[in-house]
């Protein structure tokens, strides 16, 4: 026998309809009507609301293999098929993250597809793999932050039964897997949750209306995110969570949200006998989110750094529009790289207010924070989508990846950055509403053109090939250029793992001069220091010692080391130069 059971407090009756016949079902009090009737895998349903002749798949839904407007599909994940009963998991701190995206990483997007290239993610030097949403979403592509049936995986990447071959191949490479869950809002297709409760508020964020976390009736929608959460950590073998933009939770209850799903992941990890990551993304700078519950924080693992991005992003290419007005000066990527967070109870102009919070240097280890040169949202939400390869040029790349790879934070790389892959990463949507997806086209236009873009540049998110274009090119790491950019990155990998200077998480540890005329900063981890020099002419710096890796040989001296233009050295000063 089968329980089918789904929560529909507001509904007088509710049947199940189990391949095309109507089936009555009880009601709890508490708004749970259940079932129980024998079905085997792959069995189709869904539900009738009262009078509504309209099949609805489950909220819940364990697949869906006709899209998420069809009925659902009984399944669960085989544990015989686990093939990883000696993975011990990975804790974040000494970690180096790949944020990649299942559709566009390899030619035909698939999780089969994407497991033939996690040799080129071994051999490059990264632990994790961080996989962009895969949840049930309306169409055949899309970034994934469209979901609205978060309990399925997404059919054309390969279903569930493909995510847990792709989870078990990367665990036997000695990879973990992080995985992006959106639960700030849903999808604009195919979204049927208003129909069962009061999933949703009144109020809205940026994507759509906000998810009832603190009204009536909200114990029951909490219980969906973090039953979904401990779904992908215990059924899916899944090590880590990405959870984005959780500025968006709108939860004034004593006890937040992310406080309450840290909890249940430490119990979960006690159990399983791994660790279990939370990483957040937050726009807000706010050190309680890394604070353990002991010191009154939610005791998230990690979060991303987009203050670091934006430092090193700004100097290194000399854009200042939007956000990134506050940066650029040398001033603030030595800030950022000794004490995280460059808005800590500043100006913030963008925002037109004081922004953030010091972090406690002396309890939150950098490696809480995950540091980045590029990502899907950097990347993809510029107009063109083009990547940091398009305007700079190699030497530039390379500055970036070093003040990134020798940082005390934990890196994160994005898909094909390694070989400054020159595909883009634009927006990319296949709503199957004609009336959504021309909306969705006219307001990426529109968003752009009052940033000065002319309409005819920004491409139709809509347009198959927009997708197409956005593929990884994988003849490209071979090709000269690339080639030299992929050893620059293979090699500052194996340094960051054979030197504990470079992993050692404590700022306080860190020191930094700079010279902001000249355009040159050096980063000093113990003995070693990373010299960047961001001009284009040779800037000389009073580090001297053994040269152990460099962009282009540098000049040296008792004195000093001199850098060429657009370059790095890392000095050894422990060790005398050559």
């Amino acid at each position: 026998m089968t329980a089918f059971e789904v929560w529909a407090p507001r509904a007088e009756s509710v049947r199940l309809d189990l391949e095309g016949i109507a089936h009555p079902m009880a009601r709890s009090a508490e708004g749970w009507w259940r079932a129980e009737l024998p079905a085997e895998s792959g069995t189709r349903y869904g539900y009738l609301l009262d009078d509504d002749p309209t099949v609805l798949p489950d909220p819940r839904s364990p697949r869906q293999p006709e899209g998420v407007h069809a009925r659902s599909a009984v399944h669960t994940v085989d544990p015989d098929r686990w093939t990883d009963d000696g993975w011990t998991g990975r804790p974040l701190a000494g970690a180096v993250y790949y944020e990649l995206h299942i559709g566009t990483f390899t030619p035909a997007g698939t999780f089969d597809s994407a497991v033939e290239r996690l040799d080129h993610l071994v051999d490059l030097g990264v632990t994790v793999v961080e996989v962009m949403p895969v949840n049930a979403f309306d169409g055949t592509h899309n970034w994934g932050y469209d979901g609205v049936l978060w309990y399925a995986v997404h059919e054309p990447y390969g279903g569930p039964d493909g995510l847990q071959r792709f989870v078990n191949a990367c665990h036997a490479r000695g990879l973990a897997v992080a995985l992006d869950v959106v639960y700030n809002h849903l999808g604009p297709s195919g979204n049927y949750l208003p129909r069962f409760g009061p999933y949703l508020t009144d109020g809205r964020n940026t994507w759509g209306q906000s998810l009832n976390l603190d009204g009536p009736d909200s114990g029951p929608v909490r219980r969906h995110i973090i039953d979904n959460a401990l779904r992908w950590l215990r059924d899916f073998h899944i090590d880590a969570l990405r959870l984005d933009a959780v500025h968006a939770l709108v939860d004034r209850t004593a006890t937040h949200l992310l406080a309450e799903l840290a909890t249940e992941t430490t119990a979960l990890a006690a159990h399983v006998r791994r660790p279990l990551t939370l990483v957040a993304e937050s726009d807000q700078n706010d050190p309680r989110l890394l604070t353990p519950p002991a010191a009154g924080g939610y005791g998230l693992a990690g979060q991303w750094n987009d203050d670091l991005h934006h430092a090193v992003h700004t100097a290194v290419s000399g854009e200042r529009q939007g956000y990134y007005a506050d940066f650029g000066a040398l001033e603030s990527l030595a800030k950022t790289l000794t004490h995280g967070f460059f808005h800590a109870g500043t100006w913030s102009s963008f925002r037109g207010r004081v922004h953030g919070r010091p972090i406690d240097r002396s309890l939150i280890p950098a490696s809480a924070l995950l540091a980045y040169t590029c990502t899907h949202d950097q990347i993809g939400n510029r107009a063109i989508g083009d990547r940091p390869s398009a305007y700079l040029g190699d030497g530039q790349l390379a500055l970036k990846a070093a003040l990134v790879l020798f940082s005390a934070f934990t890196p994160m790389l994005f898909m094909g950055e390694e070989w400054g892959a020159r595909t883009p990463f634009l927006f990319f949507t296949s709503h199957t509403d004609p009336v959504i997806g021309a909306a969705t086209a006219t307001g990426r236009k529109a968003e752009f053109a009052e940033h000065g873009w002319s309409s005819d540049e920004v491409p139709d998110p809509q347009d198959p090939a927009t997708f197409l274009r956005s593929k990884l090119d994988w003849t490209e790491p071979s090709r000269d250029g690339h080639a030299r950019l992929l050893g620059c990155y293979r090699a500052l990998l194996e340094l960051r793992r054979t030197r504990p200077e470079i992993t050692d998480p404590w700022l306080s540890h860190v020191e930094v001069d700079y010279d902001e005329r000249a355009r040159w900063i050096a980063v000093r981890r113990g003995p070693l220091v990373l010299i960047c020099n961001l001009s284009e002419h040779p800037a000389t710096v009073g580090y001297s010692g053994a040269a152990i890796l460099s962009w282009d040989d540098p000049e040296q001296a008792d004195t000093g080391t001199t850098v060429p233009g657009h370059s790095f050295t890392v000095v050894d000063t422990a060790m005398s130069g050559q």
